[in-house]
């Protein structure tokens, strides 16, 4: 199966370029698209909220993915690659028209795949690498690391003292005062069991 995919990121944008480029690229080299997936929603989300994540998970060994370009498929390197580890694990190829990509299970591809492993794990070292470098540098001119302490004796709550008074006296229960509240149960029984609201 060959299949099509496009993604815009907004409504006020539209497909129909990225499908003229695949069906030009389709004709070009002979093979028609077989089904298309069409999506507008931000490459950020999540796989599992994306139509590709559907389409990933029902891809079936020598099946073809044809997209305009990687950048399609995800926004940063680490889930591009994820993506690509995936297809080639199950046999898939992945074939992007402006960055010329044909990635399947042959030698290239897999030096191709290395190399973005490798890439991405010389990120994560040096992302970890900084951020461990900032927090010694904080640290030695004195800063205070981790969440900043809230004002002695005032909860968050406290703010919502009323109202909380109100819901318990009309019976409301625990549960439901913290999803009103969006706030956790033992966030609100700390607070009212340091309250006076009588």
């Amino acid at each position: 199966m060959i299949y099509g995919y496009m993604r815009i990121s907004t409504d006020k944008q539209t497909a129909e370029n990225q499908r003229f480029e695949i069906e030009e690229f389709a004709a070009r080299n002979n093979f028609a698209i077989e089904r298309w997936i069409s999506e507008t929603i931000s490459s950020t989300k999540s796989l599992e909220k994306r139509k590709l994540g559907s389409l990933l998970a029902k891809l079936q060994k020598g099946d073809v993915l044809v997209a305009t370009e990687l950048s399609r498929l995800g926004r940063n390197l680490l889930q591009v690659m994820g993506i690509l580890a995936d297809c080639m694990n199950r046999g898939c190829q992945v074939w992007t028209i402006k960055d010329n990509y044909r990635l399947g299970s042959d030698i290239q591809s897999k030096v191709l795949a290395f190399a973005f492993s490798l890439s991405a794990e010389i990120e994560r070292t040096l992302i970890s690498s900084r951020t461990k470098e900032s927090l010694a540098r904080l640290k030695a001119e004195g800063h205070k690391l981790g969440r900043p302490a809230g004002k002695k004796g005032q909860s968050k709550l406290y703010s919502k003292k009323d109202t909380i008074k109100k819901m318990l006296d009309n019976g409301a229960s625990m549960v439901s005062i913290a999803k009103a509240l969006k706030c956790d149960r033992t966030t609100l029984y700390r607070f009212i069991s340091g309250q006076s609201l009588n």
